[in-house]
């Protein structure tokens, strides 16, 4: 009740007086210290415009805001509606520049979905139309670029809740790679493809997938294909991480102990846009450890981490998170908030749309002491997150 009353930004007086009971007895029902009748429960829910299950249901359903449900609907008709007639086919080296510049303002800019969201259905329709226009060599080309964006519309869908546009984005993601005859950004579609598995609850097809994709790289990893030593890298964090979420941290472990040589080789990189290199796997390594209950251990690693190096905004986020939810297995809920203000004040945007860090909030508002909690809901109220 109090969740979808705050949601609603209306007063106990208010609904109360609505629903023709007194703010007392509203206040009451919101401590759990009275249990409505089914028909003020029904009044309740009609005066906050949500359905009588809603207010029995032990999971809070979030309402995801107006822009970003217009933003994923805009990308969904790019994807799924013929534009013959309204796009034009672009000089496939100024679509590549377009889709790099897209991919670099989305790793680098505080500000990315913003910026951004608004430009990818027109860019999606542009390189839909130049692939149809093009053949041969530049047939090629073009799916090659088409790859690299919709491996960007995959994390971008993610973000603003549409795992659905998120796994069809990896899959054209594969499709365009095969058609480009690419065996790394092949690799790095597959990669995105366990990101959306992962995401999804389905850390045992993510480690299929990401196996699956390294024994394919294996002849150009042998050949030192520098490229490939990365994917094979970024391929094997990932996997760790599914290994951990199927209940096996020491294969975790060993992986991320695999990964380390190929980073040294390769250094800090960004390869597909995987951000692999040393650093990465210093992150990945607090990861496992934060995932595998080990918070101590996680943080311990953390201490040791320069997460600046990383060139991606999205995993420089991830990592504050993972720590903030290390600090949560310890209890240290004041640590807990400091870290979500950092990255709220690194990258607003993110903290606004990832759930990651709504669970955080919440977590403190409700188990933090009063100060602690105060603060949970003063963030909470900055990202347009209700509580």
């Amino acid at each position: 009740m109090r969740f979808y009353r705050t949601a609603a930004h209306q007063t106990k007086t208010v609904v109360a007086g609505l629903t023709g009971i007194t703010p007392d007895y509203l206040y009451q029902i919101e401590r759990g210290q009275k249990l409505p009748t089914i028909a003020v429960l029904a009044q309740l829910a009609d005066v906050l415009s949500v359905k009588p299950g809603d207010l029995l249901d032990g999971q809070l359903a979030t309402r995801p805001s107006r822009a970003n449900s217009i933003t994923a609907d805009a990308i969904y008709r790019a994807m799924t509606t013929p534009q013959r007639q309204a796009a034009s086919p672009a000089a496939v080296p100024e679509l590549k520049t377009q889709v790099q510049a897209a991919w670099h303002a989305w790793q680098t800019s505080p500000h990315r979905y913003s910026e951004l969201t608004t430009d990818l259905p027109e860019l999606i329709a542009a390189t839909e139309a130049t692939i149809r226009e093009a053949a041969g060599r530049q047939q090629r080309q073009a799916q090659a670029v088409a790859a690299d964006l919709y491996g960007l519309l995959r994390t971008v869908t993610k973000r603003v809740g549409r795992v659905d546009l998120s796994l069809l984005a990896a899959d054209r993601a594969q499709r365009a790679a095969e058609q480009a005859d690419d065996p790394v950004r092949l690799a790095g579609a597959r990669w995105n493809l366990t990101q959306v598995l992962l995401a999804d609850g389905r850390a045992e097809e993510a480690e299929a997938v990401a196996l699956s994709a390294l024994a394919d790289l294996r002849p150009l990893l042998q050949a030192d294909h520098r490229e490939a030593v990365a994917l094979s890298g970024a391929l094997l964090l990932i996997a760790a991480v599914a290994a951990v979420r199927n209940g096996d941290a020491w294969m975790g472990r060993d992986r991320l102990r695999q990964a380390a040589p190929l980073a040294e080789r390769t250094g800090d990189c960004n390869t597909c846009w995987t951000a692999f290199g040393p650093t990465n796997v210093a992150m990945y390594a607090v990861t496992v450890e934060v995932e595998s209950g080990e918070a101590v251990e996680g943080l311990r690693l953390a201490a040791q981490v320069d997460h600046e190096r990383s060139p991606s905004i999205e995993r420089r986020v991830a990592f504050l998170l993972d720590q903030a939810k290390g600090y949560v297995q310890r209890r240290d809920f004041a640590t807990t908030l400091a870290l979500l203000g950092t990255a709220e004040q690194d990258a607003p945007e993110d903290v606004r749309f990832r759930p990651a860090a709504h669970a955080l909030l919440r977590t403190v508002i409700e188990r933090g002491r009063r100060t602690e909690s105060a603060g949970a809901v003063r963030l909470a109220a900055d990202i347009g997150l209700p509580v």
